[in-house]
């Protein structure tokens, strides 16, 4: 009863910074992350549990900072409910399968290590296997946004691979900002590489383009040309008669300073850059059109002519022959 009344008092004055306090909120079913971990996917899955436990001030309890205290001292107790509560957070991340066979581990940091040990990779076998992923990458049946999202995702895990590679010098000579840039431009090729073929003018834009956007302003170009192919399947010299209504939407805000027209910019400009070789001509496509209608009817007329002779008696010819015998001017 005493003991009980001296831990209550130690909770109470503890302060609120200690990774032993613990929110009255807290429960044991909470689960970390979003998506359990099934065994694959270990390094997203622990960076998503290693930023939850820091916002709840328990990264210790998996590290060894928050040591164990003896079974003597006040704080035993409150160690011992926050080291329960953590273990009780990552069993809840796993899957129903991995959680049973970890049930019986001592301590959070020791379930902590038993993960690691199964499923934390070397450096080089996953630098193999990222690296592969984003070569085989490409967009299929993804959009621009679900594609590069996929590639960004790639980059990022690859980038915490190499963490202990990244300067943090300053840099005066200005050989970090080339190394960075040159970084920047192998991966917008990568990303370039695996867009689909209907890409491949706007694709060729701007990799002629000197200096190489970034990445943003790629995706931005990209996520342009989609939303003109949604609109209708319209682009470049098409797509400025594609808005019909009277209000402006983004694309007719935009003005071209080379054509001077509406509905795109110099970057993609296909008077600068080239036509597609599946570009359709309106203009042209109209004059066929009204040629094919003059042919038509001519054709009409020259059938109603002969149709109009087909029509005529035998008594009715000759009298139109003895008609013209008698015509002035006319060899017999």
């Amino acid at each position: 009863m005493a003991r009980d009344k001296e831990d209550q008092n130690t909770t109470g004055s503890m302060d609120l910074t200690s990774p032993l306090y613990m929110h009255p909120s807290e429960s044991a079913r909470t689960t970390l992350v979003p998506v359990v971990f099934d065994g694959t996917g270990h390094r997203s899955w622990r960076r998503g549990v290693l930023r939850a436990l820091s916002v709840k001030n328990k990264v210790g309890f998996i590290n060894g900072k928050c040591k164990k205290p003896k079974i003597d001292e006040v704080t035993y107790d409150q160690w011992a409910r926050c080291d329960d509560m953590v273990t009780s957070w990552i069993l809840n991340s796993l899957s129903e399968d991995l959680a049973d066979s970890l049930q019986y581990v001592n301590d959070a940091k020791e379930l902590w290590q038993e993960l690691e040990d199964r499923y934390d990779q070397t450096n080089g076998a996953k630098l193999y296997q990222l690296q592969k992923e984003i070569n085989d990458l490409s967009q299929g049946t993804l959009d621009i946004t679900g594609y590069y999202t996929k590639m960004k995702r790639l980059w990022e895990e690859l980038n915490t691979l190499n963490a202990h590679a990244q300067c943090n010098c300053q840099c005066i000579c200005g050989a970090k900002a080339n190394m960075q840039k040159a970084e920047q431009d192998h991966k917008l090729i990568q990303f370039l590489m695996g867009l689909n073929e209907v890409y491949t003018v706007v694709r060729g834009i701007i990799l002629m383009m000197n200096p190489l956007p970034n990445i943003a302003q790629d995706f931005s170009i990209l996520i342009q040309e989609e939303k003109q192919r949604e609109r209708g399947g319209n682009t470049g010299e098409n797509s400025y008669n594609s808005n019909k209504s009277g209000y402006p939407s983004a694309r007719t805000r935009m003005f071209c300073d080379y054509c001077k027209r509406p509905g795109h910019t110099r970057d993609i400009c296909y008077r600068i850059h080239g036509f597609p070789q599946d570009f359709k001509f309106t203009k042209g496509r109209n004059v066929a059109s009204a040629a094919n209608v003059h042919v038509d009817s001519e054709e009409m007329e020259g059938g109603n002519q002969s149709q109009g002779l087909q029509s005529l008696t035998k008594e009715q010819y000759n009298q139109l022959l003895n008609l013209l015998e008698k015509f002035p001017g006319r060899n017999t």
